[in-house]
């Protein structure tokens, strides 16, 4: 299959994770899939944000997981929802702590819903203990970096290095590629990558990102 796009470290597919292989002869998964939670979100005037339809296969974590079965023998991280069915091949659950002001619309208990749950899948490797569970983006918001791409769900890019670099080593995969923010962090920090995606808005955006110049980021953790 020819690629959308292609560059010495990243490669990107517009189709179906399910119907495309290239992905599964990578090395690790990181990854940011439909979480099957139904997300929609409707316009707020005030905040200037703008209503959305909602995110393709988010009914469920069907296509979640068929697209990690197909890849059971990869180590994976994976972002979810402490709101949908958990993974198959659970190893441990970290916490990315979206910052002290996120959280708030759709809070109803007085705790703000400031955390996602990102997934380690066997056979993640063993290894000494270096870093915290809890992960954070040090930017403390990234809506600018939502708006710039136009994908709700764009993760801010200082995480995804974070991320990236402490993911296993060798060729990382991206199924559900999103605004290729995993595919951008991984060409920051000299790994190749390969990434798929459904929707072809976000084929173009991701290809956009992932074209530009890759800046020295050598002091990344």
């Amino acid at each position: 299959m020819t690629p959308y796009y292609s560059d010495d470290s990243v490669t990107i597919y517009h189709g179906d994770c399910r119907e495309i292989d290239a992905w599964l002869a990578a090395d690790v998964l990181v990854t940011d899939p439909p979480y099957g939670i139904g997300w929609r979100r409707g316009a707020n005037t005030g905040h200037l944000v703008k209503a959305h339809g909602g995110i393709l296969n988010d009914g469920d974590t069907s296509v979640r997981d068929e697209a990690l079965a197909l890849a059971s023998d990869l180590p994976a991280a994976v972002f979810g929802s402490f709101y949908a069915p958990f993974p198959a091949r659970l190893r441990q659950v970290l916490v990315w702590h979206k910052g002290d002001t996120n959280g708030v619309v759709g809070a109803t208990t007085g705790f703000r819903r400031d955390a996602e749950p990102i997934f380690l899948l066997d056979p993640w490797p063993v290894a000494t203990v270096q870093w915290s569970s809890v992960l954070r983006s040090w930017r403390g918001s990234w809506n600018d970096e939502m708006s710039a791409t136009g994908h709700p769900h764009t993760k801010p890019l200082d995480l995804m290095r974070d991320l990236v670099a402490k993911a296993p080593i060798g060729v990382v995969a991206d199924p559900f590629a999103g605004s290729g923010t995993t595919l951008r962090a991984a060409k920051d920090l000299g790994r190749r990558a390969i990434g798929v995606e459904l929707d072809e808005r976000y084929c173009e955006v991701a290809a956009l990102r992932c074209a530009q110049e890759v800046l020295d980021f050598g002091g990344v953790a």
